[in-house]
């Protein structure tokens, strides 16, 4: 029984932080290819904030149904579908022949990959034991950044030999794999492979099972004052992230600082890697602490600090800046966190449908900044007022840390 259930435990694992991987190199590798895509398409830095943030537009509105869908059919269904739409998706970006066809490529990419992260969520929830949940969500953001590292300078490496095209077909042939690889490897829990619940190898009784409509669980998450700050941690942090890390960081470095493409990206790899390893250490110190709230404040500080440099205009040194980049990464990190918050604040039962709400504010944050940065580029011919506007969600992000609740890693009654 042990046996059986380690393997398809680490089965479970493997194929879910793979998808969750290639949706990170969607997210990330517009930043790299963004003046191949203004060559071929003609296209001002407003529009290509645009057709990268559909991705992030899509993603918002998908994810409270996607908990919902994650909570009623199950993970394995909803990763099965995604990775099809996805890799239908990457095989349009790829082809495109005009700037709708990108965008509808874009759109799709960011349907199929939206439900991959709270499924991953989901099946953590289901096929580890609660104490180690921060650190298993750790171990997999520093894995799935692997996708994000690989859009950056391995990207631009790969692309002096081949076209962002064929790039493109690849990933969505890979896609393909993992969507059908889930319906005939992936169990949304133990106790549908026969297996006891983690809780019960414990000793345990089960997590109760929420036997009301999903609108009661989803209305019940909603009133939940103690959800809301992890909303507000990831539409400011994560949204200034991503946009920064996933478009204007190469653009900023080559217009700012002179840096070639390749000089730029080694610069967004180590934000990335910075992120990556954060994500780990802070799942796990906290996992360790038996605490989040002060985890979650600190690394939350440091990411707000990062940003003052290049708000004051000091022209660093390369090297300099390049451990800025790392420390910025690094702090940005604490919003992974705050997936553990939310869902310890709520049911068991409902961790797929509390974490989506959390989560929506990470890709609203990013949808609303990717094209308000470039329009304000446009507009003053430079990336200060677009720095400003970065760091500002950045702070919201910090406010909403303030109020997260301390659960001491484990659940507690939702309230006030």
């Amino acid at each position: 029984m042990h046996a059986r259930m380690r393997r398809l435990r680490w089965t479970t694992f493997v194929l879910v932080v793979l998808a969750y991987s290639l949706s990170f190199f969607h997210r990330m590798a517009p930043a790299t290819i963004a003046a191949d895509l203004q060559q071929t398409f003609a296209a001002s830095a407003a529009l290509l904030g645009g057709i990268s943030a559909t991705y992030f537009y899509i993603y918002t509105i998908m994810q409270v149904p996607t908990g919902v869908l994650a909570d009623t059919l199950g993970p394995r269904r909803i990763l099965t579908l995604g990775g099809i739409i996805a890799g239908a998706g990457s095989l349009m970006f790829g082809l495109a022949e005009s700037v709708a066809m990108l965008a509808t490529g874009r759109f799709l990419v960011g349907l199929g990959v939206s439900v991959t992260f709270i499924a991953m969520l989901k099946l953590h929830a289901a096929w580890f034991h609660d104490r180690h949940f921060g650190t298993f969500t750790g171990l997999s953001i520093l894995l799935g950044n692997l996708g994000a590292v690989m859009a950056a300078a391995p990207l631009a490496w790969v692309l002096t030999s081949t076209s962002w095209r064929s790039v493109f077909e690849i990933i969505g042939v890979l896609s393909l794999v993992l969507g059908v690889l889930s319906w005939y490897l992936v169990r949304n829990t133990p106790t549908d492979a026969g297996l006891p619940s983690m809780r019960e190898l414990d000793g345990h009784e089960a997590h109760p099972a929420h036997h009301g409509h999903w609108r009661d669980g989803l209305l019940q998450i909603v009133r939940n004052r103690a959800t809301w700050p992890a909303f507000w941690v990831n539409f400011g942090l994560s949204g200034s992230y991503f946009a920064f890390a996933g478009l204007w960081a190469v653009p900023y470095l080559t217009a700012t600082y002179g840096f070639t493409r390749s000089e730029a990206t080694a610069h967004t790899t180590l934000l990335l890697a910075g992120f990556a390893l954060g994500a780990l250490v802070i799942g796990t110190l906290s996992d360790s602490l038996g605490r989040r709230r002060p985890v979650i404040l600190g690394f939350a500080l440091l990411h707000l600090t990062c940003w003052l440099p290049l708000l004051a205009g000091l022209h660093l040194s390369q090297g300099m800046l390049l451990f800025l980049f790392f420390l910025m990464g690094l702090g940005a990190s604490c919003f992974t966190l705050s997936w553990a918050c939310v869902k310890e604040v709520n049911p068991h039962a409902l961790s797929g449908m509390a974490t989506s709400v959390a989560n929506t504010g990470a890709f609203l944050g990013t949808g609303i900044l990717q094209p308000l940065v470039g329009r304000s580029i446009d507009l003053s011919g430079s990336y200060t007022t677009g720095l400003w506007i970065l760091f500002g969600f950045a702070a919201v992000g910090f406010v909403g840390a303030l109020r997260i609740r301390e659960t001491y890693c484990r659940y507690v009654t939702g309230g006030s």
